[in-house]
């Protein structure tokens, strides 16, 4: 039988012992680690079956020059960065890894919400370049979670993950998303919202979820934070513009968030200039002590990397044997 080609067309290099562990025996497993789709262009187009992060996309540009292709492959949740239905055109099924991350991505979500909340990161800034008193008065008024209402935009896997641990904490869950059948909020415990505004309205912390489409981009905006209460927090640990970040600021500056943490944004790195970044630098600026960035790490453990690797690659030998796939978005 001849040997087929697997391409992992971004974010790893040449270290592949997991996917090779896994592909050897029928396989060739190359390493791109392109920054660009036009990175890819010759190296690309032989290949049998393709693993894709989230560091470029693949476009018409790419689709079109695959002679061989199996199967696509993203290695993580969100498929925004593919070409999904152009791909089903060509007959190339193009799958995500759903479930690697799902721990750390909701502990990310609520660690960001607790240390929002709770005053950890503006105290630590503050004291740390010697402004204002050691008081905790520099930071009041902090209130009681409990029985404050943590909203959740969008209850899948994640979602779901994330609303149980704020439903631990004694908060009441509430959840937008109006793809989700009847009865997991019986199932969970938590309260259906059936209209995004009121959920706003409520949201003491809104906490993103959802995959990037066009439904979702830019579901929090300047509008709907408008709508949430004083001093309510926002946290983002989706896919970047489902929050249009540029809102943020003015927000912040205003009080009506009293603090936000965002781990994706639409580019990343961003650029310099982009007006949260901005304000997040300038120690004149509330969103210095208040806003938290982080550089789309949310899904990162050990573990988690090596499931993402590990599942992306049994996806793969899947397709290459001729096997039933698994979690196909087109």
């Amino acid at each position: 039988m001849p040997r087929f080609r697997v391409v992992v067309a971004d974010f790893l290099a040449d270290a592949l012992a997991p996917e090779r562990e896994l592909l050897g025996d029928i396989a060739d497993v190359v390493a791109l680690n392109a920054t660009s789709e036009a990175d890819m262009i010759g190296h690309i187009e032989t290949a049998d079956a393709v693993m894709l992060y989230h560091n470029i996309a693949i476009t018409k540009e790419t689709i079109t020059r695959l002679q061989n292709c199996k199967l696509i492959v993203r290695c993580g949740v969100g498929f925004d960065n593919v070409d999904h239905r152009l791909a089903r055109t060509k007959g190339i099924p193009v799958a995500n890894v759903p479930d690697y991350g799902t721990e750390e991505v909701a502990d990310s979500a609520i660690g960001m919400m607790l240390t929002l909340t709770r005053g950890i990161n503006f105290f630590n800034n503050r004291l740390q370049r010697k402004s204002g008193d050691w008081s905790y008065m520099q930071g009041t008024p902090l209130v009681r979670l409990r029985g404050r209402v943590f909203g959740v935009i969008g209850l899948g896997r994640i979602g779901t993950a994330a609303a149980l641990r704020a439903k631990a904490l004694g908060m009441d869950v509430a959840f937008y998303d109006p793809h989700k059948q009847d009865g997991y909020d019986k199932a969970n415990g938590i309260r259906r919202v059936e209209k995004l505004d009121d959920l706003f309205r409520q949201s003491f912390v809104l906490s993103v979820h959802c995959p990037l489409t066009e439904e979702t981009r830019h579901i929090v905006g300047a509008r709907g934070i408008g709508l949430m209460p004083d001093g309510s927090y926002l946290v983002n640990t989706a896919r970047g513009a489902t929050v249009d970040a540029t809102a943020i600021p003015a927000a912040i500056r205003s009080g009506k968030l009293q603090g936000a943490a965002i781990d994706v944004l639409p580019i990343e790195p961003p650029l310099a200039d982009h007006p949260l970044l901005v304000a997040w630098r300038d120690p004149a600026d509330p969103c210095y002590d208040r806003v938290i960035l982080n550089p789309h790490s949310a899904f990162y453990s050990e573990e988690g990397l090596l499931d993402m690797r590990v599942k992306g690659a049994q996806a793969c030998r899947r397709a290459l044997l001729g096997e039933p796939l698994r979690n196909i978005v087109n």
